[in-house]
């Protein structure tokens, strides 16, 4: 008899300022705050529930591509700030955001990750060590650094992009919290030093892109290295008290395939999740934005 897992579709429930109000033809209508924003969304390949009109009547900025990577961001009213800030809360902690429009359609912040914040915040609330240790590799504006350590954990913060550390630096005096360790580095050669130094983490949080380079132009490719990478940072695990969440936003990447990766790591895991995060539109449809396997002990 084949044994079979129930793979988890899991949406956030506290977001009071983020809202997906509607997606489609290739595109999102999302608001973050009192901005309304149009954005490119290469998943969202069914029709708009809302028609163009409704789009068009919402909406204070859309971005529009001038390459893969790049475009501008054009504004209805040219005194729109190009900065503001968000609040997230749930049962457990409360952090804040600064946005900003960046060249590459990003504002600094995935929102479907509050699911995961919710995983990370209430682990660390149900666990008897005094101050728990938690790392987060792939780390970008910092959501699940500044949850941490809002939930009373010793954080590292792990990215290779020093001006997005400096931006999850400032989120960090948003959120009136101090003390996260900031490190600018490749995090596959971090974990590696982490493992010499016989280090030990009770969380750890992987957030990894489908290609990136480290500050020395270390390449690193998601199918090439996260097994690599996952044989590694299991052993950076606390053995009596501990979290681990894989998070991956990658087209070729399923659940299935991160329940692999997490079990051929780490042979013993208990209490093994996986899934797909989305967003639900207002206007209803769902929009999928990346797997995830996440246990604890």
């Amino acid at each position: 008899m084949t044994q079979t897992s129930s793979i988890q579709l899991l949406t956030p429930q506290y977001w009071k300022d983020y809202e997906l109000i509607d997606s489609g033809n290739f595109e999102k209508l999302e608001r973050f705050g009192q901005l309304v924003l149009i954005r490119p969304e290469p998943q969202a390949v069914w029709p708009k529930a809302l028609n163009e009109g409704e789009w068009n009547k919402l909406h204070h900025i859309r971005f529009k591509g001038r390459s893969a990577t790049t475009g501008d961001w054009l504004k209805k009213d040219a005194k729109i700030a190009d900065r503001w800030h968000i609040t997230y809360k749930n049962p457990d902690v409360e952090i804040k955001f600064r946005l900003g429009l960046t060249s590459f359609k990003h504002v600094g912040i995935f929102p479907e990750q509050a699911v995961n914040w919710d995983y990370i915040s209430s682990t660390l609330k149900s666990f008897k060590t005094p101050k728990p240790k938690v790392l987060n590799l792939f780390a970008y504006t910092g959501g699940a650094s500044l949850i941490a350590r809002a939930a009373g954990a010793d954080t590292t913060h792990v990215d290779s992009i020093k001006q997005v550390v400096t931006w999850a630096n400032e989120n960090q005096e948003l959120s009136g919290l101090a003390d996260i360790r900031w490190v600018v580095e490749d995090a596959l050669k971090f974990v590696k030093r982490e493992l010499k130094r016989g280090n030990k983490y009770n969380g750890i949080i992987l957030d990894p892109p489908a290609y990136g380079h480290g500050p020395k132009g270390e390449k690193w490719k998601l199918e090439d290295h996260i097994t690599e990478m996952m044989l590694d940072v299991v052993k950076l695990l606390d053995s009596k008290e501990h979290f681990l969440i894989l998070n991956t936003y990658s087209l070729g990447f399923s659940s299935v395939i991160v329940e692999n990766l997490i079990k051929s790591a780490f042979p013993s895991v208990k209490n093994l999740e996986t899934g797909e995060l989305f967003l639900q539109a207002t206007a209803g449809s769902k929009l999928p934005l990346g797997v995830f396997g996440k246990f604890r002990s």
